[in-house]
């Protein structure tokens, strides 16, 4: 089976999440940029991704999408990277936790808001997130420990939640707050970041 690794993205996408974990593992991969519209609606791409949206990652015969499914397959595929901790291990528990935090709560705390809705207050258990405040609070509370999710260790739980955290206080989807701040600087601030925000700088429409 083939190991060519192919990343199909755009560069104004969640698809930078996958570039920087990609260039955090130091693994050897090709980019396929997939426009919106018909070649991200077309049968070809749908063949990857039925869902017809970036970011995916063909991994020899292995399609994977979702921002949090590739960072994860790749620190397992790549474990010389050091950015999972051992399978089994209470490390590897606070690491899922994180993981699946950033691609559940935060994520739709974060789409509905910039939506407008807001759960009615006696309908919020309905929605995994409770409030937006309150995953607000609760993501604040994992970074106070610091300067990582994992105290000193960085992982791939970081790209994701690095990510997310940098883009929502960019464009105000994420309220400010001091340790969003300070934790994302750290984030973006590592050489793999940098490179990839880079790469896909590159590849953006110039401005009219």
């Amino acid at each position: 089976m083939s190991d060519a690794l192919v990343l199909y993205t755009n560069p104004m996408s969640r698809g930078r999440i996958a570039r920087w974990m990609l260039e955090e593992v130091g693994a050897s991969y090709t980019t396929e940029i997939v426009d919106y519209g018909e070649a991200m609606q077309g049968a070809a791409f749908r063949a990857i991704n039925p869902m017809a949206k970036v970011p995916a990652l063909k991994h020899g015969d292995t399609v994977i999408t979702e921002g949090a499914a590739i960072c994860a397959y790749l620190a397992d595929a790549f474990p010389q990277a050091g950015l999972a901790p051992e399978p089994g291990s209470r490390e590897r528990g606070t690491y899922y936790r994180w993981m699946f935090f950033a691609a559940g709560p935060i994520e739709a705390a974060v789409t509905h808001r910039a939506l407008g809705y807001v759960p009615p207050q006696e309908k919020s258990r309905m929605v995994g997130y409770g409030s937006y405040e309150r995953m607000l609070d609760t993501l604040e509370g994992a970074l106070g420990a610091g300067p990582y999710l994992l105290g000193e260790r960085f992982s791939a739980a970081d790209v994701l939640v690095g990510a997310q955290v940098g883009w929502g206080v960019q464009f105000g989807t994420i309220e400010t707050r001091p340790a969003f701040e300070a934790y994302a600087a750290r984030c973006m601030s590592r050489p793999a970041a940098i490179r990839a925000k880079e790469m896909d700088d590159a590849l953006l429409p110039p401005l009219a």
